[in-house]
């Protein structure tokens, strides 16, 4: 079918079909993106050229892409990247797609430690992508940052998107629940992280792009202990923050007030941050 059609019309057929699993205006991103990538269409060419005919093999390739988005794949994941902290990051379904609230955690820390003189010693708890330790190293470059995932899956694409952006990181193979490996680690001037928190009751709620398709070992936790890995990070910071030393945790929004009180046990300031739509859903906690 798409090899009768013009550029236009195989533009509005790709935004019309999409139509069926995205509203209007996500699905016209998803197009733009889509076209200017695969068949080096913009909108602009489409209004100068409609009438443009596009070569097989780009035809085949956009075939391809609509179908797995029409599965409802996730565009990043049909695209293989994503944009994090404007820089570029690969994604596959073995890592999380960096989301806006892990932009705005990360900038704190840079932000925070952007005129920092001596270096800073820093931990990224799952880094899934590697967005949140590429980012810091990449704007905070005289740092020390190790990244911790318990997937090497998970860990290949954060070694591919820190040689992409020109960073040094190490990462390692690490179950953080695990407390008999702690000792292994040095002591930290940040901690950071963007742990599981969505507890397994609520897959159900979710979009059919995140649980079919996003690692559900990066999103999920028991029902009966949602705080699990705030609890061990908490722990683990008793024993492994330097003095002055800070910890970053993006959070659930129901449950960040609880998040803050864990932290509040063992920390002397503890502050909760909303994210750019109102929504409580990140701590801060310091000795």
């Amino acid at each position: 079918m798409f090899a009768k059609m013009n550029s236009k019309e195989l533009y509005r057929n790709f935004l019309v079909e999409l139509q069926s699993v995205y509203d209007l205006s996500e699905a016209t991103v998803i197009t733009d993106w889509v076209f200017e990538n695969i068949a080096n269409i913009k909108k602009a060419d489409l209004i100068k050229n409609p009438l443009q005919k596009v070569p097989d093999p780009i035809l085949k390739k956009l075939a391809l892409k609509q179908e797995e988005l029409l599965q409802h794949k996730p565009v990043q994941y049909v695209m293989g990247n994503t944009t994090f902290y404007n820089m570029q990051f690969q994604v596959n379904d073995k890592v999380l797609i960096p989301r806006p609230e892990t932009e705005e955690l990360t900038n704190m820390v840079i932000n925070n430690y952007r005129f920092e003189q001596k270096q800073i010693s820093i931990l990224d708890i799952g880094t899934g992508s590697g967005c949140i330790a590429v980012a810091i190293k990449k704007n905070l470059p005289s740092s020390k940052v190790i990244a911790l995932d318990i997937s090497e899956d998970a860990l290949e694409v954060a070694r591919t998107n820190a040689i992409t952006n020109k960073t040094n990181i190490q990462c390692t193979l690490f179950d953080f629940l695990d407390e008999s490996r702690w000792p292994e680690l040095m002591l930290f001037d940040i901690i950071i992280s963007n742990p599981p928190y969505i507890p397994d009751r609520e897959k159900t709620l979710l979009d059919k792009n995140v649980v079919n398709y996003e690692p559900h070992t990066a999103l999920f936790v028991p029902d009966n202990n949602p705080l699990l890995f705030y609890e061990k990070i908490a722990k683990f910071g008793r024993s492994h923050l330097n003095y002055n030393g800070k910890i970053f945790v993006e959070t659930h929004e129901d449950y960040t007030q609880q998040v803050a009180q864990l932290f509040s046990a063992s920390y002397h300031q503890v502050i909760v941050k909303k994210d750019m739509f109102g929504k409580e859903r990140m701590v801060i906690a310091s000795f």
